[in-house]
């Protein structure tokens, strides 16, 4: 069967391929050029935060969260097993122990409620994942974290330019960190960053990111030589992709626009159906302004989710599970993970699909998707 209506499709917004010309033409496509730095201003400007740097990708921002929080074997970091497996790799890595978090029913963000439990003395971070670009309950989370004296860095990878109690996701945490990655709203390819909140870790921030070295300030003029001065990588993204991601920057506004008109015609349109097969829709609370990332729905069970997948497949339409739970991973289950351990991490992982959507998905393809689903009558029996 050809796929007509794909689960994602890269959008140009009119300007990526000019200032890539130009990053080339100008003959510095390495990391840290002219469009490095107006991303850079675009995103401290936007956010209003102090700090911000590009990363080849969000796991590499996550990574050097963990090195400027100086991660080390036996350190513990709490994070929900409902992620991508970046969000807790680059604290392994570190020879860090994965305490994981189940999440809340209604937004499928971290169970707030569930934290003081997890926390032990060894527990040096939190990090909430914002799922769907639906803010977590960040109150009481900054609440216990620092009552506790504990970092909290979020995952925001699906979040940017979204808002909690009125202030962008990405402002709570000492760190936040963001992806860029082909199927955000914003994109470059591969591409992410780091977003510093507090300015004691801006300089070591700095540091890191160029493997270990103070080349930063040496291109500012603050020293007349660079050298190794700590622990690093190479997490700089070329200026090439700085320049295609300059100009998604600069359409964010009509890319926000193009998705929640998609998004709310998903909701609209099957709401009847959804109220009558016992299909639960996203979950948005009024203190949020969600980022329109991505629309799911969870079916009353794992068989009626892959029959619905299957049979859009066979009209030409392809939709998309989610995250396999963490804690039941050979991986996780080598730190402890066991069935039963985060129940609505592993029902909701069961039954959830996510259903095509990107910028340019059209009304005329959007309908057929939303009247395939309503035909869709292959219950489990």
């Amino acid at each position: 069967m050809t796929i007509r209506i794909p689960f994602n499709k890269p959008c140009l917004t009119g300007k990526e391929l000019n200032y890539v010309a130009d990053a080339v033409i100008r003959g510095h496509c390495a990391g840290d050029g002219t469009y490095t730095r107006r991303c850079h201003e675009f995103l401290e400007k936007a956010l209003g935060v102090p700090r911000v740097l590009l990363t080849t990708s969000c796991t590499h921002a996550l990574e050097m969260a963990a090195f400027l929080l100086n991660f080390g074997p036996g350190d513990e970091v709490i994070l929900p097993s409902f992620t991508f497996v970046s969000t807790v790799n680059a604290f392994v890595i570190r020879g860090a122990r994965p305490v994981f978090a189940d999440i809340r029913p209604d937004t499928l963000n971290l169970d707030e409620g569930q934290l003081a439990s997890l926390i032990t003395g060894r527990t040096r971070a939190i990090v909430p994942v914002h799922y769907a670009g639906v803010g977590c309950e960040m109150g009481p989370i900054l609440e216990l974290a620092a009552a506790r004296g504990i970092p909290v860095v979020e995952d925001n990878a699906h979040g940017l330019f979204a808002k909690h109690g009125g202030r962008f996701l990405g402002t709570f945490g000492c760190l936040a960190t963001q992806s860029f990655h082909e199927t955000k709203n914003v994109t470059c390819g591969e591409g992410g960053a780091l977003v510093i909140n507090d300015p004691a870790l801006m300089d070591r921030a700095e540091i890191i990111r160029e493997k270990g070295t103070n080349r930063s300030r040496y291109f500012r003029g603050q020293v007349d030589k660079y050298t190794w001065v700590d622990m690093g990588s190479s997490y700089l993204p070329s200026d090439i992709l700085a320049g295609f991601l300059l100009a998604q920057l600069e359409a964010a506004g009509w890319i926000q626009e193009q998705r929640c008109r998609i998004w709310h015609r998903y909701h609209d349109a099957l709401a009847g159906w959804a109220g009558q097969h016992g299909v639960q829709r996203p979950f948005v609370p009024a203190s949020s302004e969600q980022a329109y990332h991505m629309y799911y729905l969870i079916l009353p069970s794992l068989d009626a989710r892959q029959r619905l997948i299957a049979f859009l497949k066979s009209h030409g339409i392809l939709a998309a599970f989610h995250y396999v739970p963490l804690h039941l991973s050979d991986m996780g289950l080598q730190f402890g993970g066991r069935p039963g351990q985060c129940p609505v991490t592993e029902t909701i992982s069961d039954r959830l699909v996510r259903l095509p959507f990107y910028n340019s998905l059209s009304e005329s393809e959007q309908s057929e998707v939303i009247e395939t689903i309503q035909r869709f009558d292959d219950w489990p029996r």
